[in-house]
């Protein structure tokens, strides 16, 4: 009988990315390199569900920027599915069109250690358990092992918490943060070499983030 070929895994990335950083492809990489992904799909929202919209540049921006980041990667690709669909972004919607466009693939959505405490108040979290797998990047530092002792705080039924933890790996620690450079930007200060060069090119290019 022959040995069943293993799926396809293919890693989405979603976010603001207001503005996409540095930071944001090393743990795009790292993420592929640690879970042995095919290639990551970044997919920037149109409005955010769970944060304040202050500061949010338009969606075509933060697209093109997307794009501009990483169009010399053929690892990475960019989907504007949710900005075309406009209005607020719920990962749910997104997973289940990227389950019919790839049926046979293993989804892995990625995440930080961050967000683990918060996947419970995400739409219908028991439905996109079942559609994606979640992999998650902890910052070195991150009590991951308080997490593991008591799963509980995960705040969501057996076998979630035990599932999402035993994919749980130690990413880089590359302290820059979007807010960070935007508050550069604003100050007039660079933010080169904290975003790809043609990043900082499409915000000059644009204004964007300038008081």
């Amino acid at each position: 009988m022959a040995t069943p070929r293993p799926k396809m895994r293919i890693g989405l990335f979603g976010g603001t990315f207001n503005p996409i950083h540095i930071g944001h492809l090393i743990a795009a990489q790292s993420a592929l390199e640690h879970f042995e992904l095919a290639k990551v799909v970044f997919v920037p929202c149109a409005v955010p569900p769970h944060k304040d919209g202050g500061g949010l540049v338009d969606a075509r921006h933060r697209l093109a920027m997307v794009q501009a980041a990483v169009e010399d990667d053929f690892r990475f690709e960019v989907s504007d599915v949710e900005v075309q669909r406009g209005g607020r972004s719920y990962t749910v919607d997104t997973a289940s069109g990227f389950r019919e466009g790839y049926p046979d693939a293993e989804l892995c959505f990625i995440i930080g250690a961050d967000t683990l405490s918060e996947l419970r108040l995400w739409r219908e979290i028991g439905r996109l358990l079942e559609m994606v797998r979640f992999v998650c990047l902890a910052r070195p530092g991150t009590d991951v092992a308080g997490l593991q002792a008591d799963p509980g705080r995960i705040g969501l039924p057996e076998p979630w918490p035990t599932t999402l933890l035993a994919d749980v790996v130690e990413g880089r620690l590359v302290d820059i943060s979007s807010s960070d450079i935007r508050y550069r930007i604003a100050e007039g200060m660079s933010i080169r070499y904290l975003v790809p060069a043609a990043v900082e090119m499409y915000i000059a290019e644009h204004s964007l983030y300038r008081m």
